[in-house]
């Protein structure tokens, strides 16, 4: 294991000491009777450090208050940095590292765990399997460790809730985006908050059209998000949502290994078909709708229902590149072996949550208890096809057209399933003294799927989730917590049951976490630390094709950094560092070689793959007179195994963004540059086999104008 510091590692822990230092500093040069001026921070005013956040206990606490570690990227943050999708939110945040997602969703691992099934909208299950836009979305939080008590089944290592942009204000925005690689993007933002009639309304959207560094690959995205609020009275509103999605793309599944290393090619170098947009794309369509309703019966009871229908339709064909041999036909000297295959899926789902809220005064202490029902049903059809395709040359791929004609329904995975989620739980936020808090938390899930093709069994799985943690506060500036929780992910979960999954157990996590969140410069920003161990036994892994083997047990320990706010004289900073030592620490499992043969590799001791030790980030702004601000940031990801063998070493990089804006009167010109230095690296891989390896972007940017009118 190589514990040695990056230079980058010793940067952050600069950033981390220097504000602690200078507030040290001035707290002992500050004569005692000098008395400073009232700060008063206001509720909507741009931020990279949010003092609330609902996605940990689903009320509305103070982040110093939850036993728990919770990652904000706020708005302002997100259009500083010019995110544009998930990836570009979340690759930032410790402790989380990239997959591509078999080239058609949004899939991260989570402190060495994969999260494919736990993402959410407003705190309701967002588990469709596609990529999301942003146009929508007010800020993402990003909750580290298991969420099962109040979310259900999955979380082992955390869950990404975005939080939507809600009516109740008056605006109009528009923006236009021009950058590299013919990229093309216009939002808008249209608000109404009509007091005297007791509606508000708001919609958002975007367009986007671009190419791409890799060769073949296009996006083709529409979004659009109505809302409308209404107050019915003082103590009771209506918030009724829709939004759309259609996106478009190649399949992209990146390039194959060599040597234990991706393979040494062109970053744009495509190994599918040569007519990938008709041969290799996925296209994906949401639709979705939901109805929350709020009611305050008085100061001590109030009650939420929440309502979300969704519909989900995939149609992907992909080309897969395998294994590089050798092969003297072609001018290098070796070959890589290509699959095909195609998906078609139709999937839609309803979730309903019912959840009363009692603030009480019990034995002399204050609580704040959460009282909640969930129920929810998926119905998933699938079919799937696959094939295989002609070899290319592995340093210098020319491949032919393509179509689907020749790819054979696969019958064990070809099925149409449900699921079925019946849930109640109750959570207890304790204010014990002053100085101490506890959260205590249990949930009770009854998840059934059934799938409606013969000989494969259906299974009912019933879990309990508990969660405890305690709080001390010795100054309304600190906070130091230790929490431990539970969690279980059930086979298949997102996916149908096959054969050969139906038969394994529900995977279940321990977690245990001590940590500290400190308020600095008058509590506009706040650092962080988190102490952690998670364990995860009876683990699965799915390759491409979708065959589930079975892993073993799964432990990481970590520790999580960060620091986010204003500082003083117009900085603002977001930076954070982890260390995650995640290994298999018990396993039978075995490699096998392309001719599927056990090749004697054990799963044992290894490293959780796309998965680095050490990994941050840096990101610092300064407001400039007049109107202008700059900003610049450092992103490190260390070396990763791109498969759960560790066969595969993706090398460590070190990218470099930066920005510029100008506003004046409500006009406001950015640019962005991305890998400033132009660095060859690897952004992701699939996680569980060797040659599914995507380059990340080479240099670009984007010019983006928006207009508040």
């Amino acid at each position: 294991m190589n514990h040695r510091l990056t230079p980058l590692t010793a940067a952050l822990l600069a950033a981390f000491s220097f504000p602690l230092m200078q507030q040290a500093a001035f707290a002992q040069t500050t004569p005692a009777e000098a008395t400073l001026p009232a700060v008063t921070v206001q509720g909507n005013e741009p931020s990279y450090n949010p003092t609330t956040a609902t996605s940990a206990t689903k009320i509305n606490a103070p982040l110093r208050d939850i036993p728990q570690t919770v990652n904000v990227i706020t708005q302002e943050l997100m259009r500083d940095k010019g995110v544009r999708s998930m990836e570009d939110a979340v690759k930032s945040v410790p402790g989380v590292s990239l997959t591509h997602g078999d080239g058609q969703r949004d899939q991260v691992f989570i402190r060495g765990f994969s999260s494919i099934g736990d993402q959410f909208i407003d705190g309701i299950r967002d588990d469709a399997l596609y990529f999301r836009d942003m146009s929508n979305i007010e800020q993402i939080e990003v909750v580290k460790g298991p969420a099962s008590v109040l979310y259900g089944r999955g979380s082992s290592g955390g869950m990404i809730n975005r939080i939507t942009k809600k009516p109740g204000i008056d605006k109009n925005e528009a923006s236009l985006q021009v950058g590299s690689w013919n990229q093309r993007r216009g939002e808008f933002d249209i608000a109404r908050n009509l007091e005297d009639n007791n509606i508000s309304f708001r919609i958002t959207g975007a367009v986007e059209r671009a190419d791409s560094f890799r060769d073949q690959q296009f996006l083709e995205r529409e979004a659009f998000a109505p809302s409308m609020k209404i107050k019915i009275d003082a103590d009771t509103s209506l918030l009724l949502q829709a939004e759309y999605l259609h996106d478009k793309r190649v399949t992209d599944f990146g390039i194959p290994s060599f040597n234990g290393l991706p393979i040494k090619v062109d970053p744009k170098t495509y190994y599918g078909a040569a007519n990938a947009r008709d041969a290799d794309s996925v296209e994906a369509t949401v639709s979705a709708g939901s109805i929350a309703l709020d009611h305050r019966f008085n100061s001590e009871w109030s009650i939420r229902n929440a309502f979300r229908y969704y519909q989900y339709k995939l149609d992907r064909v992909n080309t897969i590149p395998g294994a590089v041999t050798a092969n003297a036909a072609f001018a290098s000297g070796y070959q890589v072996a290509r699959t095909r295959s195609a998906i078609a899926r139709d999937e839609h789902g309803v979730f309903n949550q019912t959840e009363l809220t009692q603030n009480t005064t019990l034995a002399g202490m204050a609580h704040q208890i959460l009282y909640g029902v969930e129920f929810g049903v998926q119905d998933r059809t699938q079919l799937v096809r696959s094939g295989t395709a002609v070899a290319v040359d592995a340093f210098n791929p020319v491949a032919p057209s393509a179509s689907t004609a020749n790819l054979a329904v696969t019958a064990a995975s070809s099925n149409t399933g449900s699921s079925t989620t019946a849930s109640t739980y109750v959570q207890d936020l304790i204010s014990l003294s002053d100085k101490w808090k506890a959260l205590l938390g249990i949930r009770y899930d009854s998840f059934k799927q059934e799938v409606r093709v013969a000989n494969i069994p259906g299974r009912t799985d019933n879990a309990w989730s508990p969660r405890a943690g305690v709080v001390y506060q010795p100054s309304t500036t600190q906070s130091y917590y230790a929490s431990v929780s539970k969690s279980f992910q059930p086979s298949a979960e997102n996916f149908n049951l096959t054969a050969a999954n139906a038969v394994f157990a529900p995977q279940e996590t321990i977690s245990k976490e001590i940590g500290t969140k400190i308020d600095l410069f008058d509590g506009k920003a706040t650092a962080t630390a988190a102490l952690f161990n998670l364990e995860r036994s009876n683990m699965t892994t799915t390759n491409p094709a979708g065959v589930t083997t079975a892993v073993g047990t799964q432990r990481t320990n970590g520790i999580e950094l960060t620091l986010a706010g204003d500082l003083s004289n117009g900085w603002r900073m977001s930076t954070g560092y982890a260390y995650l030592d995640a290994k298999i620490s018990k396993s039978s499992a075995v490699s096998k070689n392309v001719a599927g043969v056990a090749d004697g590799i054990a799963a044992q001791g290894k490293n959780a793959s796309v998965t680095p030790e050490h990994s941050g980030n840096v990101w610092l702004t300064k407001g400039l007179a007049p109107n202008w601000t700059a900003g610049a940031g450092l992103n490190y990801v260390g070396t990763r195994f791109a498969d759960t063998y560790n066969t595969v070493t993706l090398p460590s990089y070190t990218t470099m963004d930066a920005m510029v804006s100008y506003k004046i009167k409500g006009f406001d010109l950015q640019l962005n540059i991305y890998n400033i230095f132009d660095k060859e690296y690897i952004a992701s891989a699939h996680s569980s086999v060797a040659n599914s390896l995507l380059p990340g972007a080479p240099r670009s940017a984007t010019l983006t104008a928006r207009y508040a009118f």
